[in-house]
């Protein structure tokens, strides 16, 4: 654990980066049960596939900018062109890959919410009694058998870039799971 000089103790992950730590007492581990919310953590975490957390979090503006203020509708309809766009964005991780699968995910996230109701309502559907859960531990899984399926499910139906470590990953940041650690003051 660390503490800053005001002897907060918090997750030790976010040491001591102002931006990690406004994140992680404002936002990480904190319930979003709003589509727009959950689609940008979908964009941002996709993004993160194989890279540091805190390099996207510097990039999230850029994102936001870059992916029409995170609106699912918008960035269903983007086109070759607006990939061409993106490719030439330095203000994202400028990977191919990982632009046209936000593209395709958008429209899976919609067919998911014509499904559901609700993208939160789908998610909430593999939690335990519908709820969140807090971890007891010090130690933080990766992955759960919830991020398994959610992601085994996900894949089924066309979503990339959400393995369950990204899956778990999006679960702590929209506090589907709480996993800051039992003496950290934002728990």
């Amino acid at each position: 654990m660390n503490s800053t000089s005001f002897n907060i103790t918090r997750c030790a992950w976010c040491g001591n980066d102002d931006l990690y730590t406004r994140y992680h007492d404002e936002e990480w581990g904190k319930e979003v049960h709003d589509d727009k919310v959950l689609f940008e953590f979908l964009v941002l975490e996709s993004a993160q596939a194989g890279l540091s957390w805190i390099t996207i979090l510097r990039r999230r503006e850029n994102y936001r900018k870059a992916f029409a203020n995170f609106d699912v509708q918008a960035v269903a309809a983007f086109t070759a062109d607006d990939v061409e766009r993106l490719m030439q964005d330095a203000g994202i991780i400028r990977n191919r890959l990982k632009i046209t699968a936000t593209i395709a995910n958008a429209q899976h996230f919609i067919k998911v919410q014509q499904e559901f109701g609700s993208f939160d309502r789908y998610l909430y559907s593999f939690m335990p009694g519908g709820k969140p859960t807090a971890n007891q531990s010090d130690t933080i899984p990766v992955s759960t058998d919830i991020s398994d399926a959610i992601s085994k499910d996900m894949k089924k139906r066309g979503f990339k870039f959400f393995g369950t470590t990204i899956c778990y990953a999006y679960m702590q940041a929209t506090g589907m799971v709480n996993d800051h650690v039992p003496d950290c003051a934002f728990r």
